[in-house]
């Protein structure tokens, strides 16, 4: 059974794919969460789920770790949709929060509200290029930034680092160092970063100095975008994605046939955004989900293929 909806009107869902808590939200409900933590002097981490992460947090228990107590960990990839689709719950591709969607609308909202960003990330050069390019299209918001090229063992620099941070108080901090070291550069300082809200961005400021493109959308929407970034960068991607490709393939698979049933339910509320629409959509998106589980099961009963 295939489930679908509007994309103004799909709630936030906690979906736990083998009891890894993927977020699922639109591109839009994640602004709303910045926005809201923006307004009301709060701080949230956006952390994000795609193979590569998801293989991550099999294999770093600090990593799981750190995804499991951000606020958000929304669906980065197709390839986690497709394998929560394996797993009996089929849900829309507006799910599906690639930075290279959730960026661009970013960065125009905060714009349209006056909200401030800092870069953390990438070589100096390609950093000054994407605030050059960020601060002529976007005239409305400061930009303030700092390169990714220092020493994460080091106490000093790293002090340096967040306190040019909480110099300019940035209402949005996006970190792009690759994972996993931004996450672990995070989940070692957030609590002394004067932020409202932090993004886990990859190579987001490589793209917006220019120097890597974003996948086509054709291409990312039918779950390939692994295969354009090979193409372009094989030296560099060809373990994450040649070898972590078949081994998330291998994690879903035994899930599917040892692990308890996916669970899917409600997220649990950040702020105030938008809560009474959110609960009265929940509820009428789990009905459909529990009615879908139910004909999944009826399936299996009687023989016949699963969908």
């Amino acid at each position: 059974m295939s489930l679908n909806s509007n994309s103004q009107n799909l709630p936030n869902l906690d979906v736990y794919l083998l009891e890894r808590r993927i977020t699922c939200m639109t591109v839009s409900s994640i602004i709303d969460a910045v926005h809201t933590a923006c307004m009301q002097g709060k701080k949230i981490t956006v952390a994000n789920y795609n193979v590569h992460s998801f293989n991550l947090s099999m294999q770093l228990p600090w990593f799981y770790h750190f995804l499991q107590s951000s606020e958000i960990v929304n669906c980065d990839s197709v390839g986690i949709l497709k394998a929560i689709d394996y797993m009996g719950v089929k849900l829309p591709l507006d799910y599906r929060a690639s930075y290279t969607l959730l960026m661009p609308k970013l960065l125009e909202h905060c714009n349209t509200h006056g909200l401030s960003v800092f870069l953390l990330g990438a070589k100096p050069q390609y950093l000054e290029a994407a605030l050059d390019n960020l601060r002529k299209q976007y005239v409305n918001t400061q930009f303030f930034g700092h390169h990714g090229y220092f020493d994460k063992e080091n106490s000093k620099q790293n002090e340096t680092v967040i306190q040019k941070i909480n110099q300019e108080k940035p209402n949005v901090l996006v970190v792009g160092m690759g994972m996993p070291i931004q996450e672990k550069w995070v989940y070692k300082y957030r609590s002394r970063l004067n932020v409202n809200s932090i993004l886990l961005g990859g190579a987001i400021i490589d793209r917006l100095a220019g120097t890597v493109p974003d996948c086509p959308q054709a291409i990312s929407n039918v779950g390939l975008e692994w295969l354009y970034r090979l193409c372009r960068e094989p030296k560099r991607l060809a373990a994450r994605y040649l070898l972590g490709n078949p081994a998330f393939a291998c994690h879903i698979a035994l899930g599917k046939l040892y692990a308890p049933p996916l669970r899917v339910q409600p997220m649990q509320p950040i702020g105030s955004y938008n809560l009474e629409r959110n609960a009265q959509m929940s509820n009428l998106y789990l009905s459909l989900i529990t009615q879908q589980n139910q004909e999944v099961g009826a399936a299996v009963l009687s023989g016949s293929p699963s969908i």
